[in-house]
């Protein structure tokens, strides 16, 4: 076998296609809590094993990847370091007040930031003593003009033409609830938080596919969007 395989990495001028290989397999690794081999690895980027195990080699070099006693590879220490720098350790700033919420409303809670015209999820909190909940994972993508989280982050920034005129609903009176706009038969609530001008879009989003649920939950989710408010400006 040659190392001549279809490329799994996101395109890449042929000057960074390491990079992007190695920022491919640090994604898959990070996103899988059981780790993965060097084969599962040279399988899902598409490329060949011992060039698998030279990026696996690399990233592991800095800390970002440990191989275990079972032979798989898992995410290490150097990870927290690089996630704790992300907007001044926005998560781990905002982690008690979303499990607080989490287990006070006994439904998930995320917080997402604006990244372009995407909204992303940084953190996801699953109330404890629930056995079943609905979720998405950390580092999820969506298009920033659906569902209640884009409507929310949409809202913090000034109006533009054409906007829906949900989102300057939701810019006067602090939370929106929409259904079916990314999951079928779901409802989002989110509250924008408020922060400086020079800092990420953010809100706090709930998701069910209960209203009611929802309905109920509007006071405490901008009570929570306020503390974090405070907490980042």
């Amino acid at each position: 076998m040659t190392d001549a395989k279809v490329d799994a990495a996101p395109k890449a001028a042929p000057g960074s296609l390491t990079l992007a290989r190695g920022l491919t397999v640090l994604e898959q690794i990070a996103s899988t809590p059981g780790g993965l081999t060097v084969q599962e690895i040279a399988d899902q980027v598409c490329v060949h094993r011992t060039v698998a195990y030279r990026l696996l080699s690399t990233l592991a070099q800095f800390r970002l990847v440990a191989r275990h006693d079972d032979g798989r590879y898992r995410s290490a220490a150097g990870l927290a370091v690089l996630g704790s720098s992300f907007d001044r350790g926005l998560r781990e700033i905002c982690l008690p007040t979303l499990r607080t919420l989490a287990d006070e409303l006994r439904t998930s809670v995320s917080l997402l930031v604006a990244e372009g015209e995407e909204q992303v999820s940084v953190a996801v909190i699953v109330p404890a003593d629930v056995s079943y909940q609905l979720s998405f994972s950390e580092g999820s993508r969506y298009p920033l003009d659906r569902g209640a989280a884009g409507i929310a982050l949409l809202a913090t920034r000034p109006p533009r033409p054409g906007e829906r005129a949900l989102v300057a609903e939701t810019r006067e009176r602090g939370w929106v609830i929409t259904h079916g706009e990314i999951e079928p038969n779901t409802y989002g609530l989110a509250a924008p938080v408020a922060r400086p001008q020079s800092a990420p879009s953010t809100c706090i989003n709930l998701i069910s596919h209960r209203l009611d649920v929802l309905e109920r939950s509007k006071h405490a989710l901008i009570d929570a969007a306020a503390k974090l408010s405070a907490v980042l400006s």
